[in-house]
């Protein structure tokens, strides 16, 4: 067991996780290419039509596979940046950082989508209701993040510092999925509950999940790929990266 924990924390280096991310991305895209495509022709040319929101209701296989990443990205770039400040690893922060843009946009395209939604169904583009507060608040803190990195010139000192705002802004998670059963809102429940059977048809349901999971491996793919780009930016003193470029040419 020992054993297995040690070869697994040696690709805590950059210069060990650099070949392994390498070598997962291909797949990464692949999956999202599988899932995305046979997700969007379940949502878009298989499942029925909503009998309350007609066909404007095919936006939200797209605003909620977003929506719940938003979320989980920004949970996971904190896991990153909070490792990154207690144990003071240089690939946790180059995670968080590589993670930030991402998050980013898919806290956009929950925003956009759900006004697209939200104008036929609410008349109008946007309220100022408890969920969508919050999930606006979540996108500044993204931006917040991505500014705050460029802003400091020491990649160690940006680290720490985005890993302070990240792990404060935590709290605005929990908010945004729980804005709906604590407050009134405009905003409709969760669609899907592990403790209860979904209220929505069985190809429906199939179709929001195969976009998350395509949503899912995409963003693994580009946080990968962004990942590997970073570490070449910062380890480009070390031997190992400048190895790396003499094979190149």
């Amino acid at each position: 067991m020992s054993n297995r924990l040690i070869s697994w924390f040696k690709y805590a280096s950059p210069q060990s996780f650099y070949p392994l991310a390498g070598r997962m991305i291909p797949w990464f895209w692949a999956l999202a290419a599988v899932f995305g495509a046979v997700g969007l022709w379940i949502s878009f040319f298989v499942a029925p039509t909503d009998f309350q929101q007609g066909e404007g209701y095919r936006i939200i296989f797209i605003h909620v596979p977003a929506a719940w990443l938003s979320m989980f990205l920004y949970l996971i770039m904190a896991t990153w940046a909070g490792l990154g400040l207690a144990l003071n690893t240089r690939l946790s922060g180059m995670m968080a950082q590589a993670i930030a843009p991402t998050g980013a946009l898919m806290a956009f395209l929950s925003l956009w989508t759900g006004a697209l939604w939200g104008k036929p169904m609410w008349g109008a583009w946007w309220v100022w209701d408890a969920r969508l507060t919050s999930a606006l608040i979540l996108f500044f803190l993204y931006i917040g993040f991505i500014a705050l990195q460029a802003a400091i010139d020491d990649a160690r000192r940006a680290d720490k510092a985005g890993a302070i705002l990240v792990l404060v802004g935590v709290v605005n998670v929990p908010i945004i999925y729980f804005s709906v059963k604590w407050w009134n809102t405009l905003h409709q429940g969760s669609t899907i509950n592990l403790a209860k059977a979904p209220s929505m048809a069985t190809t429906m349901l199939w179709g929001m999940l195969l976009m998350a999971l395509a949503f899912w491996m995409y963003s693994i793919a580009v946080a990968l790929t962004r990942v590997r780009a970073i570490i070449l930016e910062r380890e480009a003193h070390t031997e190992w990266v400048k190895a790396l470029d003499e094979v190149k040419t």
